[in-house]
């Protein structure tokens, strides 16, 4: 599948999305704005530093690719391309996103009481951590995942809901405030730990499953589905690669690398932080009192 026939089969709209484009772009220009010259309007702003402007822009990145490229047009035939931007947009995507966010950024959404104590049982790590991983695998079911696949409006709904869970998911880890900073160093492994372990059941499914699943990858989408757009497929139009059954079993294999892969630097970086607090922590503090 090259870019080149991609464009030229389903036109530079349907491939690239200026839309989305634009708006990255938009969101880019926001970011930059808030965190540069509109910066002072902000209590207690500090300048961002280079790794969170890094962070942030790498997860615009990220956000394009998944949603306004080519992959996700060979997404609706390639159920391994699917996975692939499932993978970087709810594992990758919200990390870097709230990485690069400077706390006083954010700190106007727990400005009011009512919206604190919401982010506060929303972010609790039980029910971040089962939002995110029930909602990814029922809708990796093959009756959603069909429908999803064929109906913009369930698509972008789907979208949304997915990434507002994996954003909530990633809070207890990254705790952009004190007020929500639950977890030890020891809990936030513990608690990487239960999200790859939710995660496997859905996963070893679709690798290990004995046909395939998802009629959209056996028949062919009827329609393509992008943000700001949608069009009827003709199904003769695109040569598939790959035999469903084995295309299937990519696609399993690329969302449990990825997740292995991500969670895995998580973990390292936490762990690396907290061996280091630890040994620069003196002595006399180490001591039971």
């Amino acid at each position: 599948m090259t870019l080149i026939y991609l464009t030229e089969t389903f036109g530079f709209r349907a491939t690239w999305n200026p839309e989305l484009m634009l708006l990255t772009a938009l969101l880019a220009l926001a970011y930059f704005s808030f965190v540069g010259p509109l910066r002072h309007t902000f209590a207690d702003a500090e300048p961002a530093t280079l790794r969170q402007k890094i962070c942030f822009s790498l997860g615009l990145v990220i956000f394009y690719f998944g949603m306004g490229s080519p992959l996700n047009v060979a997404g609706h035939f390639l159920f391994s391309a699917h996975m692939l931007q499932q993978s970087i947009l709810y594992l990758v995507m919200p990390l870097l996103l709230l990485s690069g966010m400077p706390r006083w950024l954010l700190r106007p959404l727990i400005a009011r009481s009512w919206s604190k104590r919401l982010l506060s049982i929303i972010t609790h790590p039980i029910p971040a951590v089962l939002l995110f991983n029930s909602l990814f695998s029922f809708y990796h079911m093959p009756v959603v995942l069909d429908l999803a696949m064929n109906n913009l409006a369930v698509h972008n709904l789907i979208h949304l809901v997915l990434l507002f869970a994996s954003l909530v998911m990633w809070i207890p880890v990254l705790a952009p405030f004190p007020e929500i900073n639950r977890l030890t160093e020891l809990q936030k492994l513990a608690y990487l730990f239960a999200n790859g372990v939710l995660l496997t059941p859905a996963c070893a499914l679709i690798i290990f499953s004995e046909t395939a699943m998802y009629g959209t990858y056996v028949d062919g989408p009827s329609l393509l589905c992008a943000p700001f757009f949608s069009a009827p497929i003709d199904k003769s139009m695109f040569a598939v690669p790959l035999p469903p059954h084995e295309d299937q079993r990519l696609g399993g294999i690329i969302m449990k690398l990825m997740q292995e892969m991500t969670y895995g630097a998580v973990l390292a970086y936490i762990f690396t932080g907290w061996y280091k607090k630890e040994k620069n922590q003196p002595e006399d503090e180490l001591l039971p009192q």
